[in-house]
């Protein structure tokens, strides 16, 4: 059974409003369509932090640098899978 924690911060949850300029991590999640913790991991990589003792909130500025962040990965990761499908299917010399 999930934790009372989880139930509250890990799971992705619906705006009040899907243009408010400002959103939860959570909101953010349901927004991308993915869950919270790829939100944080890609906030992480992006560099974009809370301050410590606070909440992170998100921009629309910080919603769309995440979702294109998701965006040039996916295709990164489709290079390599197409050049690995390759590979298996020449001879090995």
């Amino acid at each position: 059974m999930p934790s009372e924690k989880y139930l509250r911060y890990g799971r992705p949850k619906p705006p009040d409003d899907l243009d408010q300029e400002y959103m939860s991590v959570q909101e953010t999640a349901y927004v991308l369509k993915c869950s919270v913790d790829t939100v944080r991991r890609r906030l992480k990589a992006l560099g974009i932090t809370a301050k410590p003792g606070r909440a992170t909130v998100t921009s629309k500025r910080d919603r769309q640098r995440v979702h294109e962040f998701g965006r040039k990965n996916a295709k990164d990761q489709d290079k390599v899978r197409r050049l690995r499908a390759v590979a298996d299917l020449q001879p090995a010399a």
